[in-house]
């Protein structure tokens, strides 16, 4: 890729960017968006957080090792869920998940 080509691109990414992030900004400053669709927005982030957690969790080679160590992830998800539920803490369920695939990790070897 020659420079021109790399500032061409560049820049199209920076405008597109911009146009997505920043002029909706500008244009909804001050308005009243309807009901359904704040609540609609409102999905976004776990959405967007449980895509990211789901392709951790699961992949498609994930059984090719065993099922222990394909296991090991799912079962600090559940223990995660569990201390979550209980504590409302997210700092505790930080500290169980790490916790439990760390002993679980350290002992399947």
């Amino acid at each position: 890729m020659s420079w021109d080509q790399f500032w061409i691109v560049l820049v199209g990414c920076v405008l597109a960017m911009w146009a997505c992030r920043v002029v909706p900004l500008f244009l909804l400053k001050g308005k009243a968006l309807p009901e359904n669709l704040e609540r609609a927005l409102g999905f976004i982030p776990p959405a967007a957080f449980a895509a990211l957690v789901a392709n951790d969790l699961l992949n498609p080679g994930m059984f090719d090792a065993g099922i222990w160590p394909a296991a090991i992830p799912l079962v600090a998800a559940v223990a995660s869920a569990l201390v979550a539920a209980k504590t409302q803490s997210l700092l505790w369920t930080a500290v169980a998940g790490v916790g439990v695939y760390a002993a679980l990790a350290f002992f399947a070897v």
